[in-house]
């Protein structure tokens, strides 16, 4: 499992090849050494990958206007739920995809049911230089896919990625699913397939539209939006865990204000109704 993981007390831009992974090793924690642990430091928010620039803009601004900082992890939904679920100090879930949440707060670890903060939409990405153009969406990978053409395509894995299922999902319906078999490459997250649909001579890839129009993507290649009813919608909800403190509170009302929305906004994500 890769995470990409930061921290803020000023401003700081991503360090991405694209998108920089770095492990993290998060130790599970008795109670009395959860306290310990996070008495020092800033409290840990669990981020789906699709999340990775926009969130990363947002703890910026809130560190710069609060004057305190929180520590992003970056993963798939469903690998940091089993975090979650197994003990894992985070103090607030945003999560790509609302059955995620649902877990949490089935096995009795949120303080309520949370909110939507975002609804994702998916793309059909190319680098530059490829074969694959997305202006002439899924029926013109079909096409390439029918040359011979297509020897590596990148999407999140389906087995615990939101976006990866949404992939799956669109292949399906437009017949492509099993014609693609042989040239899937899986990332363990949305942000692995982007960084897989950008190098290692795929044609290009299913991945988050907040990753296409993100400064690390705007140069290196061309996408298409997925027109939203070829998979269910990407509902993305947030949720505060028990062990919480204020701080996450403070950031969990910022995540829901008017700038906050905007800079979603920016980044391609529908907003879910007030």
């Amino acid at each position: 499992m890769r995470q990409h993981h930061s921290s803020f007390g000023a401003p700081a831009a991503p360090t991405l090849g694209v998108f920089a992974a770095v492990p993290l090793l998060l130790v599970l924690l008795s109670p009395a050494g959860f306290a310990q642990s996070t008495s020092g430091r800033a409290p840990l928010v669990a981020a789906a990958s699709d999340l990775n620039f926009a969130l990363t803009d947002l703890a910026a601004d809130f560190a710069r206007a609060h004057g305190v900082r929180v520590e992003l992890v970056f993963g798939s939904s469903g690998l940091l739920t089993r975090q979650i679920l197994d003990g894992a100090p985070f103090e607030l879930f945003l999560s790509a995809d609302e059955p995620y949440i649902d877990q949490v707060v089935a096995a009795g670890l949120a303080r309520d049911r949370g909110v939507p903060y975002a609804i994702g939409r998916l793309v059909l990405f190319a680098p530059n230089g490829s074969p694959l153009s997305p202006a002439q969406g899924l029926d013109g990978l079909s096409r390439l896919v029918a040359s011979g053409r297509v020897t590596r395509f990148a999407i999140a894995n389906p087995a615990h990625a939101p976006y990866g299922r949404a992939a799956e999902r669109t292949l399906r319906k437009h017949g492509l699913w099993d014609r693609l078999q042989p040239a899937l490459v899986l990332g363990d997250n949305v942000s692995q397939a982007a960084q897989f649909a950008t190098t290692g001579g795929a044609v290009g890839g299913l991945i988050a539209y907040s990753l296409a129009v993100s400064p690390a993507m705007n140069d290196r290649g061309s996408y298409a939006l997925i027109p939203s009813d070829d998979h269910p919608p990407l509902v993305q909800r947030m949720v505060r865990l028990g062990r919480s403190r204020t701080t996450i509170d403070r950031f969990y009302e910022y995540l829901q204000q008017p700038a906050a929305r905007a800079v979603f906004e920016r980044y391609g994500f529908a907003l879910p109704p007030r």
